[in-house]
């Protein structure tokens, strides 16, 4: 079975330019959920070393401090778990853009009021519900962006979400540090960050009542005059021509197809999609990128700096990750997604094997340490984080929503952002008392998982670099073009001998499907 020559041509990509500049705006402008989301993720790391926030919540005196500063953290991620659940009733019933509404909006709510925290379960309590904002972001925005996207510049685009992103963690590394300088009986010297944190998110939440929502749930709901509209913005006349056709002729066997919760897991093509998006995602994550991210700072006094000098650094950690990030956007659409993901690994494995040598033969503590391992170890980390940024960030998120159809994209990056954020769960909780009780060992734990992973992915995992959307099925066996054709022949039957010129181009699609 095949699509004879009239389909081919009618569902060829132009070879030049697919996209207008409008694209490339309101991608950057949806970008800044994304650095809005980073800063609230990130800014735990330096307001963990503020001298007045540890005394103001009595953390480096009650017996339980260490306790609570991993719960501070692991219920971020348990938020996260709870509220991108919500993500795909929303997304599939109001629309992607206004799941991103209310993303958005509880994001802002969660930060204002953990700059208003008057004790550390209140603190606690809006740090979990930060969490459930950030993560239903970090969810939605790679949804509406694979979406809008056209698959020759899709994972440039995608991109935009991990680069804003890293500016956000670049962001709150500097005003952390900035309120850092305040007197240490200050306590705007937490508070202040967190306010900062709302900037973004508010311009991000009024921004998306000016945006187009996604042609693709458009024509899920029928509207296909405005999805047209849409796409012939979005992209140039041609392109958005061979969409349509290409778009129409999919949503017109997703509409038949089951997309229950039950399918997700039942159904071999949907399973293995959740198995690989979801594999990445904890992989990935346990090369070890968000226990360095927000331990950073005791990672550097691990190494024998002082306060100061641990937050100077994590600036500079940060800057490396948006270097990083903005190199990636030049080759994420040159290298197969598997080879970049593979390649990812391996370095981000290789540094922290340095990493962990440096900590394993240099106490900070003994007396006549060596200066310039320690120095050598932070320039390990920056290798690290230049590594990771380069090849995975960008890749990750922008591989686990190329996976799914648009009838179940919702669902699926609600399971594959519930498994980054439960694995992320894990590292952080643990994160501070398996550095207290077994130092550089810890390391192991994101060194071997990850370098075995590698393999895997380099010579299994589907490559979908450059293949549009509706044509993904076919990687996973779904055969919908098969569909397509039992659609075409029962109807066929119903027509006169002398069939009638097509009504629509979703038929003209469908019937030039034949059995080989």
């Amino acid at each position: 079975m095949q699509l004879d020559q009239q389909a081919t041509t009618g569902f060829e990509h132009v070879k030049q330019r697919q996209f207008r500049f409008y694209n490339v705006l309101v991608t950057a402008l949806m970008a800044t959920g994304s650095f809005g989301a980073g800063y609230a993720a990130s800014i735990i790391g330096t307001t963990l070393a503020q001298p007045s926030f540890l005394s103001y919540f009595e953390l480096t005196t009650r017996p339980d401090g260490t306790q609570l500063t991993a719960t501070t953290n692991g219920l971020f991620f348990t938020g996260g778990v709870l509220g991108v659940g919500t993500i795909s009733w929303m997304a599939d019933r109001w629309g992607r853009l206004w799941a991103l509404r209310v993303s958005s909006a509880v994001c802002l709510v969660a930060s204002a009021c953990l700059a208003g925290s008057v004790g550390i379960g209140m603190f606690i309590a809006f740090r979990t519900l930060s969490g459930a904002g950030v993560f239903m972001l970090v969810g939605a925005i790679p949804m509406w962006i694979s979406e809008t996207a056209p698959p020759s510049v899709r994972g440039f685009l995608g991109d935009f979400h991990s680069v804003g992103i890293l500016f956000g963690y670049a962001l709150a590394s500097y005003v952390g540090y900035g309120f850092y300088q305040l007197p240490p009986t200050d306590d705007m010297a937490w508070r202040g960050p967190f306010v900062v944190g709302c900037g973004p998110l508010a311009f991000h939440l009024v921004a998306l009542f000016f945006l187009p929502e996604s042609p693709r749930w458009l024509m899920m709901q029928g509207r296909a005059e405005l999805a047209e509209r849409t796409l012939r913005r979005l992209h140039t006349a041609d392109e958005a021509a061979v969409e349509m056709r290409q778009i129409s002729a999919a949503i017109e066997v997703d509409r038949h197809l089951d997309s229950s919760w039950a399918s997700m897991f039942l159904r071999p093509a949907y399973r293995k999609r959740i198995l690989i998006s979801s594999s990445v995602v904890v992989m990935v994550e346990s090369a070890g990128v968000l226990v360095i991210n927000n331990y950073g700072p005791s990672i550097y006094g691990s190494l024998g700096f002082d306060t100061d000098r641990q937050l100077v650094y994590n600036m500079g950690y940060n800057t490396m990750s948006v270097t990083g990030g903005l190199i990636s956007l030049l080759i994420i659409d040159r290298i197969k997604r598997p080879r970049m993901l593979a390649t990812g690994l391996t370095g981000a494995c290789a540094t922290l094997i340095v990493l962990a040598a440096i900590l394993a033969n240099n106490d900070p503590t003994a007396p006549g340490v060596d200066k310039d391992a320690l120095r050598a170890g932070v320039a390990v980390i920056y290798i690290y984080t230049l590594t990771f940024e380069l090849f995975l960030n960008g890749t990750m998120f922008t591989y686990m929503a190329e996976l799914f159809p648009t009838h179940i994209r919702s669902k699926g990056l609600v399971v594959t952002t519930a498994s980054l954020t439960a694995i992320n769960i894990l590292w952080t909780q643990v994160a501070p008392t398996a550095f207290d009780a077994i130092g550089w060992k810890f390391y192991l734990c994101f060194i071997i998982p990850p370098m075995l992973f590698a393999i895997l992915v380099w010579f299994t995992f589907p490559n979908t670099l450059g293949v549009p959307l509706e044509d993904i099925a076919r990687i996973f066996g779904d055969h919908e073009e098969s569909y397509m054709c039992e659609l075409t022949e029962s109807s066929a039957g119903e027509r006169q001998p002398n069939k009638e010129k097509p009504a629509n181009e979703t038929e003209a699609a469908v019937e030039v499907c034949h059995w080989a």
